[in-house]
């Protein structure tokens, strides 16, 4: 069973102070998350992404072509959700009105939390969207905590949408997801392990091949050891018995492995000058989406660097610009005629 935990109003000047209807399975509670619901489907070991991949986070700005507030008529809000050893932490805002609206799901760097997206997700809302940014906890000997290997199931994985039926605004035919590096591996995740949900995914900067991109080489001092940092930190929190087991969450973590699953279209975003997380992850990937019959494109932004939508303005805007028409032509209802 799913349990969800809502928080006081946040302050805005237009919050919604109204606990979320809550459809059949759900229950809401006020104090800890207790219930538990059976995971259903496949429960693969999922990877969580390094934390060292985060390269000169203290330089990103997530306002930087984003609003740094809401918008007088946008309705925002916190809750939490958990399902087993899974909790998950969102901020959500969504335009004014009884919807329902297309739905994007919003899933951060690696380090970063749904905080961190508040430009992002009111930028959504304002274009009329809800848009829900997400991050996610896992207990550990009593207790929820930031990990590498947050989800290992797909239940873990699914947990964020089932949590978009708490609010009936939501149109639950309209749901989509964008991520940035390690969210948008979870991006691609999701949509591969619920595609009858997931309708669009924006990607930007993914690793899709674990075990190809773990065993690659770096050029530079400094790439060299932060490539290292991040290996190292991969094998240590993944508590695999031998390098065999290790292997096997690395490719049970590629997307590039669950290509086929995934029926949603997919925009791929990639930095021309990315050497960490290189564009061919995107390429390869969107490869092998386009074997399987999937709609996918790749933009690959000149100069973009890493996390450069949090840092270089014009390559950014760019990318936004593509972004919202891609979330537009999936998500959006067609225009009618003469409209």
């Amino acid at each position: 069973m799913i349990s969800m935990i809502t928080d006081g109003p946040q302050t805005s000047r237009a919050v919604s102070r109204r606990s979320p209807s809550l459809p059949s399975g759900l229950v809401h509670r006020d104090d800890a998350p207790g219930l538990r619901r059976g995971i259903r489907g496949r429960a693969p070991t999922l990877l969580g992404i390094g934390v060292i991949l985060l390269v000169g986070c203290a330089r990103t700005n997530h306002y930087l072509i984003h609003p740094r507030e809401a918008a007088p008529e946008v309705v925002v809000w916190s809750a939490d959700f958990a399902r087993d050893e899974l909790k998950v932490h969102l901020e959500g805002a969504r335009p004014p009105g009884a919807g329902p609206f297309p739905t994007v799901l919003v899933l951060p760097e690696e380090e970063r939390t749904a905080t961190d997206m508040h430009g992002v997700i009111w930028d959504l809302a304002a274009r009329g969207y809800i848009a829900i940014a997400a991050d996610y906890y896992r207990r550990i000997e009593g207790e929820y905590r930031r990990n590498m290997f947050a989800w290992r199931s797909t239940g873990d994985l699914t947990l964020l949408i089932d949590a978009t039926r708490a609010y009936p605004e939501a149109d639950q035919n309209r749901i989509g997801a964008l991520g940035f590096s390690e969210g948008a591996v979870v991006s691609l995740l999701m949509a591969a392990h619920d595609p009858d949900r997931i309708k669009a995914v924006v990607a930007y900067y993914p690793i899709t091949d674990f075990p190809h991109w773990y065993a690659g080489k770096r050029s530079g001092l400094s790439s060299r050891v932060i490539f290292a940092l991040g290996r190292w930190q991969m094998r240590d929190e993944s508590g695999a018995a031998s390098d065999d087991d290790f292997q096997t969450m690395l490719r049970l973590a590629s997307p590039l492995d669950m290509a086929e699953y995934i029926r949603a279209p997919v925009l791929f975003v990639h930095g021309a000058q990315d050497t960490l997380l290189p564009p061919e992850e995107s390429e390869r990937m969107a490869e092998r989406l386009k074997a399987s019959g999937n709609t996918t494109e790749v933009l690959l932004v000149p100069g973009g660097g890493r996390l450069f939508n949090f840092r270089q303005p014009q390559q950014a805007t760019d990318a936004w610009q593509a972004t919202l028409a891609w979330l537009d032509r999936y998500l959006q209802p067609t225009p009618r005629a003469g409209g």
